[in-house]
This record gives structure tokens, sequence and C-alpha cells, in this order.
């Protein structure tokens, strides 16, 4: 099987890595195989976030910086004292800082490949401004997710239990209301390993289907 791209490895070796700390999450473990994660996984995967940061900014339009989250888990204020992510994450957002642009995900755990796209967290004035979005283009927002084959992730925060004033809590898009974050799972590239151009082209292909809803999103959010 071809590897045009040369990141089936990568993948691979990630998934097995990542399969074995899920069981072994401390640093005695992790300590004598942490270079073949540098190796192996880190700098292929920076080189992944860098390609396609380049791949989004052309399709998109938009200037995107790429980042690639650490294995360290921040545990200061979590239950959860393992030490280590036992996943690969990787984010591209728009370099002008707009904390309602819409990002770009992509991240591998064992067996499992995730793409989403959306508005991380939205807060103040943002959260105003999104939910008279709503009001305004809830329908459209509905169309385009629809035609992208999109369902609602539920990453971020938790929605709120109620749809806020000033709208009226049978409001037909109440639910969206809630919301404060709009991240959307993306259909992820089954047949990436065959797909011509390998990885690179497969995920550009599954991004590409979020254009129209991304288009509206910074044209009218």
């Amino acid at each position: 099987m071809s590897e045009p791209d040369g990141f089936t490895q990568m993948i691979d070796s990630a998934e097995r890595f990542f399969a074995e700390l899920a069981q072994n999450n401390t640093r005695d473990w992790f300590e004598p195989r942490k270079d073949h994660y540098v190796e192996e996984i880190r700098k292929p995967a920076t080189f992944l976030a860098d390609i396609m940061a380049e791949e989004l900014s052309r399709q998109s339009g938009q200037a995107l910086k790429p980042k690639l989250f650490r294995i360290y888990r921040d545990v200061r204020f979590s239950k959860d004292k393992t030490p280590y992510n036992a996943h690969l994450h990787m984010i591209w957002t728009e370099a002008d800082g707009d904390p309602l642009a819409p990002a770009y995900f992509f991240g591998v755990a064992p067996g499992k490949m995730d793409l989403g796209f959306g508005v991380i967290r939205m807060e103040g004035a943002g959260l105003t401004r999104y939910r008279a979005f709503v009001d305004a283009w809830g329908d459209l927002l509905c169309d385009r997710m629809s035609e992208a084959g999109l369902s609602l992730s539920d990453w971020g925060p938790d929605p709120l239990k109620r749809v806020p004033k000033p709208y009226p809590a049978d409001h037909p898009h109440g639910d969206l209301l809630k919301r404060k974050s709009l991240i959307f799972h993306v259909p992820p590239p089954l047949d990436w390993r065959s797909h011509p151009g390998g990885l690179v082209s497969a995920l550009r292909g599954a991004f590409g289907t979020v254009e129209p809803l991304a288009e509206l999103l910074r044209s009218r959010l």
C-alpha cells in the first residue's frame, strides 16, 4: 500500500502508543518511551499540523495557525491525576485572534480518528453576538449543518438548562441558544489510507465540506 505523504506510520504508531499509555498512565511507564513518542509521533504530527495549516489557509481564504497539544495533562484542578493525555490532538485557529472565528480540530486515539470544526467558547459580548446570530440565521445554520452531514459535539462548556432571555422558551432554535460553544463533529475520511495524496489530501477534502458553514459563521457571526 502506498503512503503518498508518509503519515500512515505516524497514525499507526500513535494508536498503538496511546492504547498502551491508557493502560499504563504513569511517569515510570512513559519516561523510558519518551524518545519513541517524540521521534515517531510528536515530530511527524507537528509536521502534519504545519502542512495542514497551509492547506486549510489556502482552502478557507483565512490565515490559520497550528497548535499541537501537549501530551502532559494539567492536573492542578482535576480529580483525575493521571499525568498524560492518551490521545493526539491538534487545532488550527485564525491568526487574527477573533474569539468567535471558527477553528478546525483533528485528533487520534486508539481505534478512533476525530475531526471537528466550530467555535470553542463564547463569553460576554461574544455570547450575545452568537445568540443574535442564532435568532436571525438559525434556519440557515441548520441547513448548512445538514448539507455537510455534521452533528453537534458535546465538547466545550455545558449548555444552559433553559433558553436564555430575552428569547422565548419555545424558540425554534432553543437548543442552539443554550450553547456556550458551537462545535461540530466532521465525518472522518474513512478511506484516508488509500486516498490519492494520502492523509493530507483526505483531511483537506473532509474539511472542505464545512466551508459553506464556515463562510456563514465568518460573515454573519
